[in-house]
């Protein structure tokens, strides 16, 4: 155990602060010290505790896993970035600032818009690209976000249910099921939770996503590494469609779709999700 935190796993993780680009940012960290770390970036709305904890343990197998709150959300201070290439170039300098000139990135939903955007900006930092439940700028139905957003909030509080009960699984008894598990999951975390994320912030976020989803398509070409996209077949909140997207624009991008399955597809099936993605970083 003399490479491995003594943490018995992300829910015991302490915060951590590192100073980058002007701000502090809360990270946790988990897993042995050796090879190249992994930085996962988290979706939408969403702070340091909103990672299941059975995809990071199961990462911090392998790997060095580091989660970063976003400049403005959970513990991080400042403003919320208005764009995907400023939260990307937050991520460089905190990347950079923690000691690393080589990492594995894998983003969820706008984590994913933010790596891509980290590797157009920093190409050699990264070594792999894992993109789950994301799209390219420009991507199908990325600006038609909002509104399912309010709808499915909307219908949220009518029937006292949790909007990613909602969002993020597939409202069969298999993805009702696993909703129901993954909410209790996200509960096992008791001391030194995180700040919740503001209503203001999350709507900084989402104009984000939005602006993203109308640019122009960026030059992931330049990309060299491996790229393995995964996504929900029933993702209601970032089409099924973008995963083609991405791939059109990848060269050395696989694809891998999950079978009844949202947009929170990696904590569906998080046993699948945890093998695919460490068999993608061990190639």
């Amino acid at each position: 155990m003399s490479k491995l935190d003594t943490a018995q796993g992300y829910r015991d993780a302490p915060t951590r602060t590192i100073t980058a680009a002007g701000a502090a940012f809360a990270y946790r960290e988990l897993g042995p010290r050796t090879g190249v770390p992994l930085v996962v970036l988290t979706h939408l709305g969403a702070n340091l505790d909103n990672w299941d904890p059975r995809v990071v343990d199961g990462l911090a197998r392998d790997r060095r896993v580091i989660a970063v709150d976003y400049r403005g959300v959970g513990d991080s201070t400042g403003q919320v970035r208005a764009s995907m290439e400023e939260m990307a170039a937050d991520m460089v300098a905190v990347i950079r600032g923690l000691g690393h000139d080589r990492v594995d990135l894998l983003g969820l939903s706008m984590g994913g818009m933010v790596a891509q955007a980290v590797a157009t900006q920093a190409p050699g930092l990264v070594d792999r690209l894992i993109l789950v439940g994301s799209g390219p700028a420009g991507g199908p139905g990325l600006v038609d976000m909002t509104g399912l957003i309010i709808r499915s909030t909307l219908r949220a509080l009518v029937t006292l249910n949790d909007p990613k009960a909602l969002l993020f699984f597939t409202r069969t008894p298999v993805g009702r099921d696993a909703a129901r598990q993954y909410l209790a999951r996200l509960k096992e975390r008791k001391a030194g939770r995180d700040k919740a994320v503001t209503p203001k912030d999350f709507r900084a976020q989402l104009a984000a996503v939005r602006r993203w989803g109308r640019q122009a398509s960026a030059d992931l070409s330049r990309f060299p590494g491996p790229v393995l996209v995964i996504h929900g077949d029933s993702d209601r909140m970032v089409p099924p469609a973008n995963a083609g997207a991405l791939a059109s624009q990848l060269p050395t991008a696989t694809v891998r779709i999950f079978p009844d399955s949202g947009h929170g597809v990696a904590f569906q099936n998080h046993r699948a999700f945890v093998d695919a993605a460490l068999d993608h970083l061990r190639r």
